[in-house]
């Protein structure tokens, strides 16, 4: 078994591994809000970049309990192509936390938001949107779900 605590080889982590608190809290009508607080201002710092800017994630479902992130999907033309979008996201005040083929994540220093930004058309675009969808339109998915979760969390605490 792995030491949380030692710095883990990865290429594709920016800053290594972190020692966080996993905390599931009950569902937060303030989320939407948050989200396009958040789309406005990387509307603002991407402009035409970005193609499509989504709310995804447990806090894109109302109702479901969550870790209180707000989870961001932003499309663009070329992920290669960093120079189109990422000093912009950077000059906004995301820090670049993961860069592997075909994804990239950003994150607030606040560690509040994590905005995912992926190729135009990535089958995974279609994948999130999909699950989201599918717990926004049954109560009974976001019942298992969030049941779920919850079980997998009080596993891992510590």
């Amino acid at each position: 078994m792995s030491n949380p605590d030692e710095p883990v080889e990865n290429e594709f982590l920016i800053g290594g591994n972190e020692r966080r608190a996993i905390v599931l809290v009950d569902y937060d009508s303030s989320w939407p809000v948050c989200f396009q607080d958040e789309r406005a201002k990387l509307t603002m710092a991407l402009g035409t970049e970005a193609i499509g800017i989504e709310h995804i994630g447990s806090t894109a479902v109302p109702g479901l309990a969550a870790k209180p992130i707000i989870d961001v999907l932003v499309t663009v033309a070329d992920i290669e192509d960093e120079p189109r979008y990422l000093p912009a996201l950077q000059r906004a005040g995301y820090v670049l936390r993961v860069r592997e083929p075909g994804h990239r994540m950003v994150r607030t220093p606040g560690l509040d938001v994590h905005v995912h930004i992926w190729p135009d058309g990535d089958p995974a675009v279609t994948a999130y949107l999909a699950f989201r969808n599918r717990l926004r339109s049954t109560s009974i998915h976001r019942r298992s779900i969030g049941g779920s979760v919850s079980v997998i969390l009080i596993g891992c605490a510590p």
